[in-house]
């Protein structure tokens, strides 16, 4: 990798962007790529499955007013983290951990494919994503295979350092993806951006490794992938990770926007990623795939920005989420404590097909789709939902139909809608 173009000091202001080193990266790399790869052959990283023959029933059954389960909840194990990055959305709504005994944990999958308007019509997979580091919780691996036991799609996305190589043989294959967030393809940027020191990048490094050298031992399927938040002030590090993922050996490198609160707590610039730098940089790096690695920039979320496309808030029922402090909300926007208004319950205190089964669930969810909330005004930017609000609200609420996808393949990941 080339040596820094401007100093740290610099680097390290807000919003500042290396365009010199960018630019000599774009030029280096031109000899490594393939213009004739489609980095979406294999997956798609940037859009939603709602409308799959897979999910169309339910979907039906939620637009008739039935009582649906989630298909997919996005939920964390905790809400500690031993990482202190820059773009972490999660500092900003801190609540008091619920330490929660394994009987909790075990319910609350029981209680996942249990539920739902018809028998079979549960809960279909959880992803281990939300608020808090799921790998520091002690139950994290029992939690995996437990949900997989029940039939349920995991998956994890996690800093990778308190993984345990030595049991990746029994969590990978219990696995649908494991995803690990890296903002950095060098030590002294990654340590910047990611709060963290020289071991943590050590220990994160060979922890994928290994993760790559296992799947392929046991001919596993599982997607093993690299994620970047992209901060202007990193951008020259989106062809540097880019091209470690390749190195690695992973499957793919997804380069994501920034998510920020209604009140841009964060400050990020979203004019940046519109800008012809921006543009030329993520081309750049998604021609660095190869038929056996993508890299992905989340086109339409960095396009959009904070002009949403739907005043409604109808994938939460769909696409729930759980925070790692045991609160049941609707989206990881409500987690704070000055949201309690959107709070549905908390697992430690009741359990979740009890909370499921009650008023106070459908209340609030059923406000979020109504005139009475208006996302545009009252919401984080690009949250988790953003995909399937836009898909179900132009269905829904514009008199579109969701798209007949009966024909086409089933993709990768189907109940990670």
């Amino acid at each position: 990798m080339m040596s820094e173009l401007i100093t740290r000091n610099e680097r390290e202001q807000k919003g500042v962007v290396n365009e010199t080193r960018i630019r000599a990266d774009i030029e280096r790399i031109q000899p490594l790529i393939d213009k004739n790869i489609n980095p979406r052959a294999q997956f798609h990283l940037d859009s939603t499955k709602i409308a799959y023959p897979q999910h169309r029933e339910r979907v039906q059954a939620w637009a008739r007013g039935e009582r649906v389960a989630p298909i997919t909840v996005d939920m964390a194990l905790t809400q500690k983290c031993s990482f202190s990055c820059t773009y972490c959305y999660a500092g900003l709504q801190y609540n008091k951990a619920s330490p929660a005994e394994w009987e909790t944990y075990k319910n609350l999958l029981d209680d996942f494919v249990s539920i739902g308007h018809r028998p079979g019509e549960g809960v279909k997979a959880v992803s281990l994503v939300s608020d808090g580091e799921s790998t520091e919780n002690p139950f994290f691996h029992d939690f995996v295979l437990y949900g997989k036991s029940l039939g349920l799609d995991m998956a994890c996305g996690t800093n990778g350092f308190k993984l345990k190589p030595d049991r990746y043989h029994e969590l990978l294959p219990a696995l649908t993806y494991l995803r690990f967030n890296i903002s950095a393809g060098e030590k002294e940027a990654y340590k910047r951006v990611m709060g963290v020191t020289d071991k943590h990048w050590e220990v994160c490094i060979h922890n994928i490794r290994e993760a790559v050298r296992v799947k392929k031992e046991l001919g596993l399927r599982t997607t093993i992938g690299l994620q970047m938040v992209l901060l202007p002030e990193y951008a020259d590090q989106v062809i540097p990770l880019a091209e470690l993922g390749r190195d690695l050996g992973v499957d793919y490198t997804v380069i994501k926007h920034c998510s920020d609160d209604e009140k841009g707590s964060l400050g990020v610039d979203y004019q940046f990623y519109r800008t012809p730098l921006a543009m030329d940089l993520l081309k750049a790096a998604e021609a660095l795939s190869t038929p056996h690695y993508s890299v992905q920039a989340k086109w339409s979320k960095m396009m959009t920005g904070r002009d949403r496309k739907y005043s409604k808030c109808f994938g939460t029922p769909l696409f729930l989420q759980m925070s790692g402090t045991c609160i049941v909300a609707p989206c990881g926007s409500f987690f704070g404590k000055d949201y309690s208004q959107h709070h549905i319950g908390n697992i430690t205190e009741t359990r979740f097909k009890d909370l499921w089964a009650g008023e106070r669930y459908w209340q609030v969810l059923n406000h979020l789709g109504s005139d009475k909330f208006d996302p545009r005004k009252r919401c984080a930017t690009l949250c988790l939902q953003d995909k399937v609000n836009e898909a179900l609200f132009e269905w829904k609420e514009l008199g579109g139909d969701l798209p007949d996808l009966s024909g086409r393949p089933t993709p990768q990941h189907i109940n990670f809608i």
